[in-house]
Formats: C-alpha cells, structure tokens, sequence
C-alpha cells in the first residue's frame, strides 16, 4: 500500500489563496460584520515592520454653529479638523502537523489528507481566538486608564436572578454608548452564559437565508449572538462583549513560504515521516485604540502578560470620545 503524500494533493499557490479566503469566510466574527477584512491593513502587512502607525481623521467638533446676521460682522474663525494615530501590529503566526507513514497504512487511511482538510477551521478558530484576545486586552486597559466606561459589572457572590446574565443588566451594558447603543449589533458570549439566557427564553432564531442552508441564527433582543467558549471567564465570572459592525478590522498578508512540506524517509526507524508547516500574517485592529506594546519579531500573542494582546498595557484609547468606540462589556456570575 502506497500512502499519498501530501504534496501530490497540495498545490502550494491554489492552496494558499483557497486556505486564506476560506479562513475568513467560515469565521463567525467575519460574517457577522464585527470584524471587517480591510485591504489598507492588507497591504500595510506586505510591507516590512512589526507596528503600523496610521492617522485618521476625527469627527468635526460639536461647537454651536453660527448665527447669520443682515448687516455686516465680524468674520467667522474657521474650526479645524484634527487626526489621531492610531497603531496596529503584524501577528506571524504558524503551527505544523505530521504524521508517519506507517500510521497510514495500519489505518488504512492517509492521516496527511485528514490534515490538509481540516487546516483551514484550525486558522478559523486561531483568527477567532486572537480578536477575543485583542478585545480582552482593549477592555482591560480601558478598566486601567478610561474609568472602565466601556463596561457595566454586576459581578459579585452568585445569587440567583441577581448576578446573572439578564436583559436588564444586558441593557445597561449597551447604554455605556449612550445615544449610540444602536450601533452595537453582536453579542459574544460563553456557552454557560448562552445556557443560562436560553433557559430564561431570552434567545430568538431566524432563519439564515443567506447561505441557502435550513440552520437558525441565534438573536438577543435583536442582535447576532455568537458563542465562544474562549471568551474570557475567572472562576464564576463571565465576560460578554457586544460589539458595531466594523469596530475590528482584519488585514491579512503574504509570507514568504506560506505552506510547505517536508520528509524524513529515516524517522520512525525507516519508516519515513511527512510534516506539512502553515504560516499566516494577521493584523486585527480594534478601531479607536493604538497598540503600545513592544511588539516581539513575530508579534504579540494571546496571552494578558506584558507586550501580549490581553494585556491592558498592550492598548490605549485614541479616539476622542467613547462613544466612537463601538464595543461594549457585560460582567456577570454565573453559577
């Protein structure tokens, strides 16, 4: 028996294009609008440097305009329009899988084939993983140094109905936007969080039209609700983010050797052995906010420690207002 090898069913150059478009088209934060692919970071990414530095404008200041007079007045002073810098950071990214070939033939089947298909959702939830991660670090430095007006908290001992996810802690948590609370569109939760607002019928379904397929998509109070459990959780409290549309953006780059395989014919005593090596380049940038960190070669990872993308110094409020930052926190226990 003769086992495939797995550069006979890889073709490097199809593979990487079909492995990045796919990445983004399975993940749920892509299709729910949170977290929008931007061909601006793209390109940055396929340039050289670790951190980006990229103004953009603010809004125009909310000064009372001017009143209009018959006869003739002093001349108006002009108001200015200001930028602000906002800064993102190349996450290099890599993982390898292999097998020997004798597992193959004992199991009558190419364990290589099995890796190459299911690399793609392994990149799916890595993506997923790092922008919970960025949002964690976002949140905390936004408790450090902003007063924590991104989040309302009702942590505390567990007592039933009281400390728990509901719909009016849920509203409180929107309404740190103030008038703004509309453009917060997708809810981001625990399994143990999802559970508990099933049980109290807090979760509606419609109907996902828009892939042709029969599956329902969960909704609260008329927002996507996504469920994750990476979300971040410390013993009895959970985190749930609600987040606008387009508050991350995503570029993706190129690297030099995105996919590669290589054998050993002499390991696993002659047996032989085939590893195949996948390599991303990310930038996932929550608008608003610079990154700060000292980012290592390869990036920050998803760890809350110094220069990482949990970590509250990693980040730091730009924008002008609150809210211009269209993310939001909820602090429950849970039992």
């Amino acid at each position: 028996m003769t086992v495939t090898a797995v550069s006979d069913i890889l073709i490097p150059s199809v593979w990487n294009a079909y492995l990045a478009t796919q990445t983004t088209q399975k993940s749920a934060l892509v299709s729910s609008g949170a977290l929008q692919v931007n061909s601006a970071l793209s390109a940055l990414l396929n340039g050289g440097g670790k951190t980006f530095d990229m103004p953009f404008w603010r809004d125009l200041p909310d000064t009372a305009a001017n009143i209009g007079i018959g006869s003739t007045g002093s001349a108006i002073t002009p108001l200015a329009i200001t930028t602000h810098k906002e800064v993102g950071v190349r996450l290099s990214r890599n993982q390898a899988f292999g097998a020997v070939d004798l597992a193959g033939i004992l199991a009558g089947a190419d364990p290589m084939s099995a890796i190459s298909a299911r690399l793609q959702p392994y990149w799916t939830r890595q993506l997923q993983l790092a922008t919970l991660a960025t949002l964690a670090g976002v949140f905390a430095d936004n408790d450090a140094n902003d007063s924590g007006d991104y989040t309302h908290s009702i942590v505390a001992a567990y007592q039933a109905g009281v400390t728990d996810f509901s719909a009016e802690a849920f509203i409180d948590a929107v309404h740190t936007m103030g008038d703004a609370e509309g453009d917060l569109g997708v809810v981001i939760m625990h399994s143990v969080v999802y559970a508990k607002a099933k049980k109290n019928n807090l979760i509606d379904f419609v109907s996902d039209s828009g892939n042709g397929m029969a599956a329902s998509i969960p909704t609260f109070l008329g927002r996507r609700v996504l469920v994750d459990d990476g979300m971040p959780v410390a013993t009895q409290d959970y985190d749930t983010f609600i987040v606008g549309a387009g508050a991350l953006q995503m570029g993706t780059g190129s690297t030099p050797v995105p996919l590669e395989t290589y054998r050993l014919p002499l390991d696993a005593a002659g047996q032989g052995s085939e590893s195949l090596v996948s390599r991303v380049s990310w930038m996932i940038h929550p608008l608003g906010h610079a990154y700060t960190g000292a980012a290592a070669d390869g990036g920050p990872s998803n760890a809350a420690t110094a220069n990482n993308l949990a970590a509250a110094g990693s980040w730091n409020r730009v924008a002008a207002e609150r809210k211009q930052v269209k993310i939001a926190r909820l602090r429950t226990t849970e039992a």
